[in-house]
């Protein structure tokens, strides 16, 4: 089998240049929320624009990625499922599952069991998003599942199973909250909460190629930022802000920045500019990217006491777009000096905001936890578009959704949906 998979994936194209229709990563082909694609509906309820919906083996906050016909998503079940009454840890299973583009249908599922113990359900922090948290990742030819302590685990998009892998056997009281990336023959795995350590493994067998220690309090997914015509990867963890070879995993330079008990928010960057959010505070800074060493003094542009603790922002023509997680203000900071351009509650009743928003054409797409979608115009004057809700599912929506040919995906603890006209 493993061989097999080594064919597929040594034919298999990289990821800039397979067709705009997939979306094989957490945040899209960009990795930043920006979508090409320009026809997705505006609005929608179970009655407008619903092309199917799916009942899903249990909760889950993982993205929807899409891969030709093809939707991938996890969820997990036997525990944890209802606050009130958790059940026994020891019958906890994650789900790596497969359903068609075209109707919805699961076509194949894997159950995973982890080897180490969980953190209770009940009275912890991990109520809030449950056990199946990072989206998955795909070259087109095979699909890649970060589990946390359940470990690392490579399919092909048919549902063979080729290697699974640990990175790492501890669980921490917030649950994992970070996603995979490729990068060439590597995935690189944000693996702070497991073992304290950032992997790169080789795609084809599981085995690590590089690593390095050291990320507090890090939640978020890498991100590659290209600077004077290299790629850097870049992790935001408490404190600092870091930068390594992604080939080698030689660090390129650090910088001073966000202290706090927990960094979600995936860093976004334009022009050589890395900016980044979080922290209960919800504070917000712009670095320049590039450099050696500690580049603090240097390459620190602005900061702002305004941000998101946990959904990441979005660049557009000059400006940062965030929604605050736990106050619901939607907010628009000028990119170039951090000012303030527009802070207005968004137009639901109060809500969390832990989804991270996208951006197509010239609207931003806000999904909150329990009030539907938000579409709001991407300028800088405030002005909601709509508010879309689907009636019958008042199970919590944690993920961030997803777009192919024209249709929206999105999903909730309980169902997985396409949005399109028909």
């Amino acid at each position: 089998m493993k061989s097999a998979f080594f064919t597929l994936l040594s034919l298999s194209v990289s990821l800039s240049i397979l067709p705009a229709a997939n979306w094989l990563q957490f945040r899209g082909p960009t990795g930043d929320g920006v979508v090409t694609d320009t026809n997705v509906p505006l609005k929608w309820s179970e009655r407008e624009n619903m092309i199917w919906k799916t009942e899903l083996p249990g909760p889950g906050s993982s993205s929807p990625i899409v891969v030709g016909d093809r939707v991938f998503l996890t969820s997990y079940s036997g525990y944890g499922t209802d606050v009130r009454e958790p059940g026994d840890l020891a019958n906890l299973k994650r789900h790596a599952i497969c359903l068609s583009k075209r109707d919805g249908k699961i076509l194949w599922q894997h159950e995973v069991k982890s080897p180490y113990p969980d953190k209770p359900y009940q009275g912890q922090y991990i109520t809030m998003h449950g056990y199946a948290s990072s989206t998955p990742v795909s070259d087109g030819q095979g699909v890649f599942f970060f589990l946390g302590n359940a470990g690392v685990h490579a399919f092909t998009i048919d549902g063979r199973k080729v290697w699974e892998v640990s990175v790492g056997e501890k669980a921490h009281d917030w649950g994992v909250g970070t996603s995979p990336i490729l990068y060439g023959d590597l995935l690189i795995v944000n693996a702070a909460h497991e073992s304290n350590a950032l992997f790169a493994l080789d795609r084809r067998t599981g085995k690590t190629v590089w690593s390095v220690n050291g990320f507090p309090a890090s939640w978020n997914t890498p991100t590659m930022v290209k600077v004077d015509g290299h790629d850097e990867l870049v992790v935001n963890a408490s404190g600092k802000l870091r930068a390594f070879n992604p080939k080698t995993g030689d660090e390129l330079w650090s910088c001073q920045a966000i202290r706090a008990a927990e960094l979600c928010p995936t860093i976004v960057a334009h022009d050589g500019v890395i900016y980044i959010s979080g922290g209960p505070n919800s504070q917000s800074m712009a670095i320049r990217a590039g450099g050696k060493g500690d580049v603090t003094a240097t390459h620190v542009l602005w900061k702002q006491a305004k941000g998101s603790n946990v959904g990441s922002p979005v660049y557009h023509n000059g400006y940062l777009y965030i929604v605050n997680d736990s106050r619901g203000f939607a907010i628009c900071l000028d990119a170039k000096t951090g000012d303030v351009v527009y802070e207005q509650p968004m137009p639901t009743k109060r809500d969390r905001w832990y989804a991270s928003p996208l951006l197509v054409g010239d609207r931003l797409y806000y999904v909150g936890r329990t009030t539907g979608t938000v579409v709001l115009a991407a300028k800088p004057q405030f002005e909601v578009l709509a508010t879309n809700v689907i009636a019958g599912d008042e199970a919590v929506s944690n993920a961030s959704p997803a777009v192919s040919d024209g249709q929206l995906f999105l999903r909730s603890d309980r169902y997985a949906y396409c949005i399109g006209t028909k």
